[in-house]
């Protein structure tokens, strides 16, 4: 999820929210509301924009070498882990534009119950994506690995790992950033 600006839109007051300054009346941000009484969300890009610029330059050196439609599924299948709307549908359009079918979009999220619509080599990805994404739960399991290791080099597995991490960084950002899906700002 490369984000270039972030301008939050309150669904009910049609009010904008830009940094830290705010325009009218915004309803809270996220189902609890903003703790400390704050309404609306920061503009990552705008108040952390050195480090917004070091993500964008981890982002594109990950995808560096990688096959596009590769890059896509991994992006994807994090975002479903992470419930993350707004790089799940900045993904998926992204993914039709290069081509991606339909059939495979639909079956990302049940990748291992639908293996013959994905070649081994995007399987073992796909899985390297579940166990890194939910490293909390198990680490990363040395079957896990071992498979992406086989059909990756070193240099394309340590991209394959560079683009996991920063999926899920985007999707940390925009979920905590209340991110709206369907406002994909890089265009």
């Amino acid at each position: 999820m490369a984000m270039t600006t972030n301008t939050n839109t309150a669904a009910t007051t049609g009010t904008t929210t830009t940094g830290a300054t705010t325009t009218g009346a915004v309803t809270p941000a996220g189902p609890g509301g903003d703790a400390g009484g704050r309404t609306g969300r920061i503009d990552f890009a705008k108040a952390a924009p050195k480090v917004f610029r070091a993500l964008v330059g981890f982002d594109a050196a990950a995808r560096e070498g990688l096959d596009p439609a590769l890059v896509e599924l991994i992006q994807i299948r994090a975002s479903h882990l992470n419930h993350c709307a707004y790089c799940l549908h900045m993904h998926t359009n992204d993914a039709r534009k290069a081509g991606e079918s339909e059939d495979r979009l639909h079956m990302v999220a049940v990748w291992r119950e639908a293996r013959h619509f994905f070649t081994p080599k995007e399987q073992a990805a796909l899985a390297l994506t579940e166990a890194v994404t939910r490293v909390a739960d198990a680490g990363v399991p040395d079957d896990v690995y071992a498979e992406a290791a086989a059909h990756f080099d070193d240099a394309e597995l340590g991209h394959v790992l560079a683009l996991i991490l920063t999926i899920n960084t985007w999707n940390r950002v925009a979920l905590s950033t209340a991110k709206r899906a369907g406002t994909d700002e890089r265009r």
